[in-house]
């Protein structure tokens, strides 16, 4: 079965021009954009996606960082999507991401960590809500999905 996540190309994603670069990343995976916006993230949007982080000594300058600039938001689609995600964004903290992941590749700092992942399928679907409405997400059939998946019993395997 197919599932969907929240992907965020942070402001500095932006402004260091690497959004083709890491949509690239996803799309060469085999994973499905069904859903995408250029905003620029309110405090009110921030506090609401980021509200579990609230009283911790990061939360206010994780909403500082997340509003200064226009962000990506994206819906991905794919098998396992969470953990791919999570799995291609690397560990949270730049120096520490293994290369190959998109901060082990891109990143430096620890509080600058170009993406934005939901940590569950649970906070996926939570977090879509707060991003998009159901008539911004486009379901639509991926015709390399044989090509990706295994479907030779009639379904993704």
């Amino acid at each position: 079965m197919l599932q969907k996540t929240l992907v965020i190309l942070k402001p500095d994603a932006v402004q260091r021009r690497l959004i083709g670069k890491i949509i690239s990343r996803f799309e060469e995976k085999g994973l499905q954009i069904v859903g995408m916006k250029f905003i620029r993230m309110t405090q009110e949007l921030a506090r609401k996606n980021y509200r579990q982080h609230k009283g911790r000594d990061f939360f206010e300058p994780l909403i500082r960082y997340v509003t200064a600039g226009p962000v990506v938001a994206m819906v991905l689609k794919g098998k396992e999507v969470v953990e791919t995600t999570r799995k291609m964004a690397g560990f949270t903290f730049g120096t520490k991401a293994e290369p190959g992941t998109i901060r082990g590749d891109y990143a430096t700092s620890s509080r600058f960590n170009l993406v934005h992942v939901s940590d569950s399928q649970e906070a996926a679907e939570a977090e879509i809500d707060i991003f998009f409405g159901t008539d911004e997400i486009l379901e639509y059939d991926a015709v390399d999905n044989p090509w990706i998946y295994d479907m030779s019993q009639g379904t993704i395997i």
